[in-house]
């Protein structure tokens, strides 16, 4: 039975106000950035389970044996107060269990986790993101930022390798292609930083408990991962790879 992957975010919903002199209107679009990151999965024989952010909201598992039921779970651009205000408390009041203290139990008891940069990852934007103040950092190989944490490089920056015998970037030579942004993160001790971007961690793991955790800090989509990284042909190699680490 092939192991089963949950990718919880990446998507989001835009509404313009466009003003021609006197008159204005409006447009909305719904769009998702899952494409790269969920061929990727799949090409390497995974099954892959997508839960937008609107849905995350009310539709993340409620308990460990829900967790369970993934191999691995990748939080990418969700902010932690999705998982922290579910409808019934925000609108209504009532008590629901504490899914943020539920991924750390997830991993402490042998589960997976990979967090992907974005707008609404690590600290994220104005420090919206608050997955520092969670017990999610519990089990993150770095340290967040408690500020907005966004590195935005139009100019494009490139990673570097730093530990090329790991079997994460076994097949994985040459430059990396340039980023556009990643969030910065502060090295955690008794982890392992692959690589890194402008002195700072790019790619890191770390094990606790049971399981083991990673962190990518540049998105797995446009815009800070433009396609000369997305098409890359190291990309799809990357993320198996992070999958077969992170389960095994």
């Amino acid at each position: 039975m092939a192991k089963r992957i949950l990718l919880a975010g990446e998507s989001w919903m835009s509404y313009t106000t466009h003003v021609k002199g006197f008159d204005a209107f409006y447009s909305s679009v719904y769009e998702t950035g899952e494409r790269y990151i969920k061929a990727a999965f799949e090409k390497a024989g995974y099954e892959f389970v997508f839960m937008p952010n609107h849905l995350a909201m009310e539709e993340f598992p409620y308990s460990l044996e829900e967790l369970r039921n993934f191999d691995l779970i990748v939080l990418s651009d969700i902010g932690a107060n999705t998982l922290l205000l579910p409808t019934a408390t925000f609108s209504r009041s009532e008590l629901r269990p504490n899914r943020c203290d539920l991924l750390r139990d997830y991993v402490l008891d042998g589960g997976a986790l990979l967090m992907v940069g974005g707008y609404l990852s690590f600290s994220g934007i104005d420090a919206k993101g608050k997955w520092g103040s969670t017990a999610v950092q519990e089990v993150l190989p770095v340290e967040l930022l408690k500020t907005d944490d966004r590195e935005e490089h139009c100019e494009g920056v490139r990673p570097e390798t730093l530990m090329p015998e790991h079997e994460i970037l076994d097949g994985i030579r040459g430059e990396w292609p340039r980023i556009l942004g990643y969030n910065k993160t502060v090295e955690k001790s008794g982890t392992e930083v692959l690589a890194s971007v402008c002195g700072d961690p790019f790619l890191a793991v770390g094990s606790y408990g049971k399981g083991r955790s990673a962190v990518l800090t540049t998105d797995c989509a446009p815009h800070w991962a433009p396609p000369e990284f997305c098409e890359w042909e190291g990309y799809e190699r990357l993320f198996a790879n992070l999958a077969a680490w992170l389960i095994k």
